[in-house]
């Protein structure tokens, strides 16, 4: 074989791993091999291994277990596993992986259950043994497979230790029933096991980013009354524990990054350092505050003392605006980041999954406000409701991507939908153009601040079709905007297929008269200070008309100005005069 022909077949050859390099730590940053800093942009695959009940509407059950009785009680324990099998299966596949890489995505984080890897202390047939369960080992092995196809790290984040690691009983499915992480010594040795076990098979994976040992503790060790751990001043068993898990996983690692989370929800740090291994990673999480660095100082004064990279380990569950300002935040300061969550019900994630028909049924049989379903009927509903969990049968909100990625860099505004006027149209007044607030819309009120006090604003009030700051809810007229204020305003790319004179009707619905609007094209008015009438009613329909319009033909830029709000909108006609 000539010189020649053996370069051409190298060069058709797969190239194994070919960026498929370890993360490290240095010098406060996480970097690769290479020493080339690495900002992880991730999403956490929550409701995937583990339930919460807020994620599909059940705040009421809270416990994945708790769920469970409940399943099985309105569809009995044979289905009840057929069930939580099938969930396993249809929750998280190769295509929401492929698709969580196509829109921009490198990392992902994986909240473990620990009983899909090892059963509980109290169900051991031999007391202090660790009987290892093949289903979760084989779905983790899976998910690698298909985040190496796509380029992307894996991060293993222990969310439900056995036993459960603190008081918010959901994040954990902790039983109060039994002994917590930590009140049982059984527990927490069945938890360095689990992580000597996951070290062992994982050792020479260069596409694990990391080992995420203890997802939000929060625990009052000195004070019970102190019922988060946001207040504990040691934190003396968590930083023993969090090194005995190092050190079983030294034992057979070296390589991977050791992620540690503080008590008090992943915040709460005191005590807890100074680091017990080089190759460490400080996570915090954030929500429904600030995004000042200011509300990050304390975080970026430890990696500067101890030389520790950051990682926002868990954020979210809030509007476009607020994602964009806090991966921002992130990342002028270095900082990576993994988002909560990929999906459920809901509209602040990039894929919703859709109430199955008759879910309010068990809904209020569930919650003691409705009679009990048959078992036939319980079963259609829950089918349903695991069709439902597969990515092409779920809501992609582009909205929401868009704001995490692209607005993050940009001022630029996008079309949501591609909007065309011809002879006859209606522009939706919810298919505003995606972008920033103040550059794409401008609502008075765009974001929640839970967790600051005074602060009550709420982003989208509806809660509706998509997460950008504008209110939007549904009613018989399907999706439209509401609660409406002096001075916001809705931006929509549009290409006008005529040149002509057009009838342009506003469709509103106001209990009360006092609306006004304008509509600009190309920032400039074509129809000015256009009073709204009363129409007895918030979903009571009726249009307005201004004539004689004139419109050029192209791609046009229109604003719906809202002068004096207190009207509910659901579009805007045009309609050409022949």
């Amino acid at each position: 074989m000539t010189k020649f022909c053996i370069i051409i077949i190298l060069l058709f050859l797969p190239r194994i791993n070919s960026h498929g390099q370890f993360l490290k730590t240095k010098d406060g940053a996480i970097v690769n091999e290479k020493g080339e800093t690495v900002i992880l942009r991730g999403m956490g695959l929550g409701g995937w291994m583990l339930q919460e009940g807020y994620m599909f509407r059940l705040s009421n059950l809270g416990q994945q277990y708790r769920i469970k009785e409940k399943i099985t009680d309105v569809a009995g324990p044979e289905k009840t596993k057929q069930f939580y099998d099938q969930w396993l299966l249809n929750h998280t596949m190769k295509a929401d992986i492929d698709s969580m890489a196509a829109w921009g995505f490198n990392s992902i984080r994986l909240p473990m259950h620990y009983n899909l890897y090892t059963l509980p202390v109290e169900e051991e047939p031999v007391k202090d043994a660790n009987t290892w369960l093949e289903k979760g080992f084989v779905m983790t092995d899976s998910l690698l497979s298909w985040c190496r196809a796509n380029k992307m790290y894996l991060i293993l984040d222990l969310h439900a230790a056995p036993g459960g690691q603190g008081n918010d009983l959901a994040i954990s499915d902790r039983d109060t029933a039994q002994p917590s992480l930590w009140e049982s010594e059984a527990n927490q040795q069945k938890t360095i096991a689990l992580w000597r076990k996951l070290a062992e098979r994982y050792v020479n994976e260069p596409w694990i980013g990391g080992y995420d040992i203890i997802n939000e503790p929060n625990w009052g060790f000195e004070d019970p009354k102190d019922f988060r751990g946001t207040a504990e001043k040691q934190n003396i068993p968590l930083r023993k524990l969090m090194m005995d898990i190092t050190r079983a996983i030294r034992e057979v690692d070296k390589r991977h990054i050791i992620i540690i989370e503080g008590n008090g929800f992943g915040n709460n740090y005191r005590g807890v350092l100074p680091p017990w291994d080089d190759n460490m990673v400080l996570s915090f999480h954030k929500y429904g505050n600030f995004n000042t660095t200011a509300q990050i100082k304390n975080f970026l004064e430890l990696r500067d003392q101890y030389k520790i990279p950051l990682w926002l380990g868990e954020s979210g569950e809030n509007s476009n605006t607020w994602f964009t300002e806090a991966i921002q935040l992130a990342e002028k300061n270095g900082i990576g980041w993994a988002w909560w969550q990929l999906k459920k019900m809901g509209i602040n994630n990039p894929l919703e999954i859709k109430r199955p028909e008759g879910y309010d049924k068990l809904l209020a049989y569930w919650s003691a406000k409705g009679p009990k379903p048959s078992e036939e009927e319980a079963w259609t509903i829950l089918k349903e409701w695991l069709s439902n969990l597969k990515i092409e049968n779920n809501i992609y909100h582009p909205d929401v991507t868009d704001a995490m990625f692209r607005q993050v860099y940009s001022t630029g505004t996008k079309p949501f939908k591609e909007l065309s006027i011809a002879d006859n149209t209606t522009i939706m007044a919810v298919d505003f153009d995606m972008g920033r607030q103040r550059y794409a819309y401008y609502d008075t009120d765009t974001a929640r601040y839970q967790y600051t006090a005074g602060v009550n604003t709420d982003g989208n009030r509806g809660r509706a079709y998509r997460n950008d700051g504008v209110d939007i809810q549904k009613g018989e007229a399907g999706y439209y905007v509401f609660n409406t204020e002096d001075g916001e305003w809705l931006q929509y790319t549009v290409n006008v297929n005529t040149t002509g004179k057009y009838n342009i009707s506003f469709i509103t619905a106001a209990e009360k008269e006092g609306g006004v609007v304008s509509l600009l094209q190309n920032s400039r008015a074509i129809v000015k200070e256009f009073s709204l009438p009363a129409t007895e009613g918030k979903e009571n329909w009726k249009i307005a008309t201004v004539k004689n319009v004139s419109l050029k033909k192209g791609s046009q830029s229109f604003v719906i100005s809202i002068i004096k709000g207190g009207f509910n909108l659901v579009g805007v006609q045009f309609e050409k005069i022949k």
